[in-house]
């Protein structure tokens, strides 16, 4: 940064407006700010650095107190400070708050700090950069330059009381200044990426930990060694519930099948004393029978042929129908066999139905023990697909950002590359600029020249006119004098008459007093009136006044003439041979070297656009980083959680069955294996009671058709004996034929009903007699069954077998999770061992770079060590000069105590006592000088690296009287020294040969009005 003008308006000592032109001081100059003590020459390095950074440079005053007290009270206190960077030129102008009187009305009122910073344009035109916004203001400059407030007092101005500052400043205030001047930022990112890198591995392997937490945390369990004490356990206890359980299901069958042959043999007891009650019954009705047989007997001896004959055909009609009663039955038989046979078979098969029950009801039991873990796991899987959203969501906004960065970066390289193309373009601009603007101020000379001819021609000719109107003028005012002098003196020679005009009797004189009046004094010629007299005066006055002015003005063209032909003949001097060009070649050679300044300036402010551009990309650029960063932070936040979640969701989901994976599902399937269950016991009771019935209806029918067959061989005798005695009687009767017979027989109907009635009763007697022998002899030896006995040991064993399935479910449950668990953390391992590895390289690099090893000291810190080593060469080489070979400046390398940054602290070597120490206990002129070599080697080193910051101004206020004159001799040689090598230096100091030494000066005047500045220039 290059100063080229300071302006300061009622700022510190300057009570009015002041203003220092560093471009007269020359291109590199070596200047002197000179003035007694409370003049104002600290004042300046205030004003520059105050309008910089709206701060002084000992901090130790406030812009709000910079406010001169002599100052008008319509002056507003401000700075403005015009300087250039590079090529280009800015404008920065800066109010601190104050109180203003008010512009309408009486009073003050509060005047709020503001800043405008602008951009001067080599045409002299200004590009609003920052319009009043303070803040933005020092922003703006702090990017510029490349320092803040800080560095900037550090490294470009050694302030009075301060210079000891860069010298004492410790590792980490080096650090950040050395990183701004050399532009060491790559490296810090190097750093930053490299912990980001480990950290994100040391966050995946935390996922891992957390995961296989979330496993054996899943697992109910505290440590792997508590997996493999479990598991050991386990094993015994899983063998022994599953063989109680192969017991109970054997007890359980074994009660089922003892109860439904309990329940059979029951049912032929109630169905034995009911056939014994039946007997019962038909004893009572024997008698009745009986009676019935005596009444048909009695008919058939009352009419002894139509018994016979209604026997035989009685007998007959009960062949046929013993001979249908015993088809039917043998039709009934075939049927009851065919029926008991299939009956027979479903009852084979009744175990089957009930090892199927006893299957399902264990499913039932487990499915219910499912219900808590799959709500369980319904939590989790919301957890998971809300978590899996987020992290695509952060994925997403990563990846665009990512995506953002990288598009931004390789513009950022295109505009890298334009840059230089634009560089080259706008490098003759100031050559151009300067041509043009000579050119320019040529022409413009060269037109004033011209046009100082005319004027000179015109003015010899006023002049000429001038000199003849002086002429009349002064004749007028002769005239009016004469004139004047002649009416004056007759007005004097009429006063005594015109005062004896004016006497009255008895009044007195107003000369002598006299009331009498004897001869009063008479007028000989008319006298001029006072008006008169008073006009001829201003007569006299007003061509006075002419002629005056006429007088004037032929001096004033006089002088006019002699200051343009002056100027005409400086301005042709000027010119040299340009003075024989024409208008019209001075104009071409004006647009020749305008148009080369135009592409230039084009070519700038695109190069000064790019800048902009650039600027802002890599703002964005660390912004977009900034964002990335929290994103991968975020998305590892939800990584873990995720992780945790997934662990104990794969936990639970390895003990659920496939196919249920929501309540729905599982209660539909409960409710289908409740309604199963419940449809195979009703099942097994139908069997159960349609086989006995089948048995029943067999016997029944097997005795049927025995006392059927019996029935009907009894008929057939009957029938036959029925119808020899029906024909013997019908032939040894007296009826010829039986349809005489016929007509005296009773009526069938009589007999028909009476012989139905015998039958029916004989046909009960047969079947009960048969069906009692048959279930007589299957009893023969049985006793009847204790249901409640059988149905109780059936409910002991199902309550056995419930306990024993309940405790086998959940041996078994437990052993296959905490196998799972097992092969789950095996492969948990294996990726966490490959991280380890992974972490073994970049987390040890991460150290390194970062200082967390050895000496504490970072890639970046190290950097700037060697560059702090180069500094230290060019200073030790100026202070050696300055203090005849004593001290050298060295770069402390002992590591700091503590956690304190180190690698950037200094130490001087004395040569008078060879050790080292610390460069706290140089003196304060053994420290300026220090310090002034380190500023100075500072400079030399970072405009020697591409890149760097240009420090090609140093403001040192005050030290040099700490110096003895040999000391002052050497540094001032050290300061000419810089300024050959093209350097501004402004030293602030009251040494005597300093001011003789150094012939550029600023002067500051003091005095009670305020002080003054003065440009004191060889």
């Amino acid at each position: 940064m290059r100063p080229l003008r300071l302006t300061m308006t009622a700022f510190g000592p300057f009570a009015d407006e002041q203003t220092i032109d560093f471009a007269a001081l020359g291109s590199n100059p070596l200047f002197l700010i000179n003035g007694p003590t409370g003049a104002g020459k600290t004042t300046i390095l205030d004003a520059i650095c105050f309008a910089l950074y709206g701060k002084t440079t000992g901090d130790e005053r406030e812009g709000t107190q910079m406010r001169c007290d002599m100052a008008d009270e319509q002056r507003l206190t401000q700075v403005s400070f015009e300087f250039e960077l590079g090529s280009t030129r800015y404008l920065i102008r800066r109010v601190p708050e104050q109180p203003r009187a008010k512009k309408s009305g009486d009073g003050v009122t509060l005047q709020k700090s503001e800043a405008q910073l602008s951009r001067v344009d080599t045409d002299g035109s200004e590009t609003l950069l920052v319009a009043a916004k303070v803040s933005d203001a020092t922003a703006q400059i702090e990017q510029l330059t490349g320092l803040d407030v800080d560095q900037f007092r550090q490294v470009m101005v050694l302030p009075q009381g301060k210079f000891r500052e860069l010298l004492m400043a410790d590792s980490k205030a080096r650090e950040k200044i050395f990183s701004q001047l050399f532009q060491t930022h790559i490296y810090r990112r190097i750093e930053e990426r490299l912990k980001q890198q480990a950290a994100g591995i040391r966050r995946d392997v935390e996922a891992m930990r957390n995961r296989r937490g979330g496993i054996l945390e899943g697992a109910s369990l505290e440590s792997d060694q508590a997996l493999i004490d479990e598991q050991a356990l386990i094993a015994p206890e899983l063998e022994l519930a599953q063989a109680q359980k192969q017991q109970a299901e054997h007890t359980l069958l074994t009660a089922n099948q003892n109860l439904d042959k309990g329940q059979k043999l029951q049912s032929d007891f109630n169905r034995l004393q009911a056939l014994q009650s039946e007997g019962e019954g038909l004893k009572a009705r024997q008698l009745e029978a009986t009676l019935w047989q005596q009444r048909l007997q009695a008919a058939g001896r009352a009419n002894s042929l139509s018994p016979l004959y209604r026997a035989m055909q009685s007998r007959l009609g009960e062949q046929r129908s013993a001979s249908q009663h015993l088809g039917e039955c043998q039709q009934i038989q075939a049927s009851a066999e065919q029926a008991l046979n299939q009956s027979q078979q479903a009852f084979e098969q009744l175990g089957a139905l009930e090892q199927e029950q006893l299957s399902q009801q264990q499913r039932l039991t487990q499915l219910e023990a499912l219900a808590p873990q799959l709500e369980l796991l319904n939590q989790l899987n919301q957890r998971l697909a809300d978590g899996q959203a987020k992290m695509q969501a952060a994925e997403t906004s990563g990846k665009q950002s990512a995506k953002q960065l990288d598009e931004l970066n390789q513009a950022r390289q295109e505009m890298v590359s334009r840059r230089e193309t634009l560089k080259r373009d706008a490098e003759p601009q100031l050559a151009l600029q300067q041509s043009l603007s000579d050119g320019r101020a040529q022409l413009k000379v060269f037109e004033r020249w011209q046009q100082q001819g005319l004027e000179i021609t015109a003015l010899e000719q006023k002049l000429t006119a001038a000199k003849t109107a002086g002429s009349e003028l002064a004749e007028k005012h002769q005239q009016a004098i004469d004139a004047h002098k002649r009416l004056e003196l007759s007005w004097h020679r009429g006063q005594a008459a015109r005062l004896a005009a004016e006497l009255s009797p008895g009044e007195p004189c107003p000369v002598c007093g006299s009331l009498e009046h004897p001869e009063p004094a008479m007028g000989e010629f008319d006298l001029p009136s006072d008006e008169a007299l008073a006009q001829a005066k201003q007569r006299e006055s007003d061509a006075l006044n002419l002629l005056h002015q006429a007088r004037s003005e032929y001096k004033l063209l006089q002088q006019s003439l002699s200051s343009l032909q002056l100027s005409a003949s400086q301005l042709q001097e000027e010119l040299g041979e340009a003075a024989g060009l024409s208008f019209d070649e001075h104009q071409a050679r004006l647009a020749e070297l305008s148009d080369g300044f135009e592409r230039a300036k084009a070519a700038q402010q695109s190069l000064a656009q790019l800048e902009t551009q650039l600027e802002r990309s890599e703002r964005q650029g660390r912004e977009l980083q900034t964002v990335l960063d929290e994103a991968r932070a975020h998305y590892g936040k939800l990584a873990e959680q995720l992780a945790s979640d997934k662990g104990q969701y794969q936990q639970i989901s390895a003990v659920i069955p496939q196919g249920f994976s929501d309540m729905t599902t599982l209660g539909a399937a409960i409710a289908d294996l409740t309604k199963t269950i419940d449809e195979l016991k009703s099942r097994q009771q139908s069997v159960r009671v349609a086989h006995a019935k089948a048995e029943q209806d067999s016997a029944a029918a097997k005795a049927s058709l025995e006392a059927a067959s019996r029935r009907l061989g009894e008929v057939n005798a009957l029938a036959e004996q029925e119808s020899l005695s029906f024909q013997q009687a019908l032939a040894a009767s007296e009826f010829e034929s039986v349809a005489a017979f016929e007509q005296a027989s009773l009526t069938e109907a009589e007999q028909a009903e009476l012989s139905n009635q015998i039958k029916a009763f004989e046909q009960a007697l047969i079947t009960h007699q048969a069906n009692l022998s048959q279930l007589q002899e299957a009893l023969a030896g049985c006793e009847a069954p204790d249901m409640s006995a059988l149905e109780q040991q059936k409910m002991d064993a199902e309550q056995v077998m419930q306990q024993t399935l309940a405790q086998w479910q959940k041996v078994s449950a437990r052993a296959a999770q905490l196998s799972q668990t097992q092969e789950q953390l095996k492969a948990l391992d294996l990726k966490a061992g490959a991280l380890e590895q992974q972490y073994a390289v970049v987390g040890t690099l991460a150290d390194v770079a970062n200082g967390n090893t050895g000496n504490k000291i970072s890639l970046q810190r190290f950097v700037l060590s060697v560059l702090l080593d180069d500094v230290l060469l060019e200073a030790s080489h100026r202070l050696q000069l300055m203090s005849k070979g004593r001290y050298r400046l060295l770069r402390k390398e002992e590591r700091a105590k503590g956690n304190k940054a180190s690698g950037l602290e200094l130490e001087v070597e004395d040569a008078y006592t060879a050790k080292v120490r610390s460069v706290a206990t140089l003196s304060g002129g053994e420290s300026f000088m220090a310090a002034l070599s380190m500023a100075l080697g500072l400079s030399d080193v970072v405009q020697a690296y591409a890149g760097g910051i240009k420090l090609d101004t140093l403001f040192i206020d005050e030290g040099f009287g700490s110096l003895d004159q040999d000391s002052l001799e050497l540094a001032i040689r050290t300061l000419m020294d810089l300024q050959s090598a093209g350097r501004m230096v402004g030293v602030i100091s009251h040494v005597t040969e300093m001011k003789e030494q150094i012939a550029s000066r600023i002067d500051i005047l003091k005095s009670a009005e305020g002080s003054e500045i003065k440009l004191v220039l060889p």
